[in-house]
């Protein structure tokens, strides 16, 4: 900085390591001339006299020796910049910024979070949870860098790409299986005691406006904002539940899972700002989850 060269230092130090101007050159790939020309370049910036000589031997004044010690630091630093900015060129290193919901933060991310650290060990993934507006917000203000958002998520501004349909499933006790109907509609429901997901997030919407088509309105004994509370609840017999299919695979041990009728679903989908500027880690962290679509289609 400050107008300094480094390959001015660097022929410093040569000259210095080395106790000539002729051994620099041959070291530097340059001609002495050259060498001399960087030192006296060096000399002039700093308003200091660096090298004398002691016989045939180049070696440094005063200053030189305290500017040599400095260029052993700046070399270092410089070292140690290079080498971060090529980690992030081969994308092993740095920060991606994921922001999903809680269902697919805990059942569907898990493997794919896996595979990226095997692959990029230096690669820290940190992962936001939270109601789609708010993440979809953060996207658009680049306070998170790509979302796993729940569709529609409108906006000029967004690059949307549909991955995967997630369709909710109706679940008892398996105790209980033997009063649950091959598909389970909402008048089935409004007649017995639910436990839901918590009014406000998306999952809860799409539920009551399930129902409200069907002409009902499922009135929930227990209101969780936590998946893994409402599939214990209901798996101690305290009511059936309603949740996307993702987080109560059919077979689930202690409980008994069957489809919506008439079907509901929802679409997760990748969501990036339109400029978005994908560094190396954040392009696989893309293509990794672009790589559900298939896997779960």
């Amino acid at each position: 900085m400050r107008d300094l060269h480094l390959d001015h230092l660097r022929a410093f130090v040569e000259v210095i390591e080395h106790g000539s101007f002729s051994a620099a050159a041959v070291r530097l790939n340059l001609t002495q001339p050259a060498i001399s020309q960087q030192v006296r370049s060096l000399e002039r910036r700093l308003g200091v006299r660096l090298i004398e000589r002691l016989g045939r031997r180049a070696t440094p004044t005063l200053a030189g020796e305290e500017l040599l010690a400095h260029c052993r630091t700046i070399d270092a630093a410089v070292g140690a910049a290079v080498a971060a900015m090529d980690r992030h060129a081969t994308g092993t290193v740095g920060q991606v910024r994921l922001g999903t919901g809680a269902t697919a933060c805990t059942y569907l991310l898990p493997p794919l979070l896996r595979r990226l650290r095997a692959a990029f060990p230096s690669l820290q993934i940190v992962v936001v949870t939270g109601n789609t507006p708010d993440l979809a917000r953060a996207v658009e203000e680049n306070r998170i860098d790509v979302g796993l958002l729940t569709l529609p998520t409108p906006g000029r501004i967004f690059d949307v790409t549909p991955l995967l349909d997630d369709p909710f499933v109706a679940f008892t006790a398996a105790d209980d299986a033997a009063d649950l109907p091959d598909t389970v509609d909402a008048h089935w429901l409004a007649r017995r005691p639910v436990v839901l997901y918590e009014p406000g997030a998306h999952t809860r919407r799409l539920v009551d406006l399930w129902s409200a088509q069907a002409g009902v309105s499922i009135a929930a004994v227990m209101e969780l904002g936590n998946v893994e509370a409402i599939k214990q609840l209901v798996g101690a017999g305290l009511g059936c539940g309603v949740l996307p299919g993702m987080a109560v695979p059919a077979g689930e041990r202690g409980l008994a899972v069957r489809p919506l009728d008439p079907p509901l679903s929802r679409q997760l989908g990748l969501v990036l700002r339109r400029d978005k500027v994908l560094h190396r880690g954040l392009r696989e962290v893309v293509e990794a989850l672009k790589a559900l679509a298939p896997a779960m289609g």
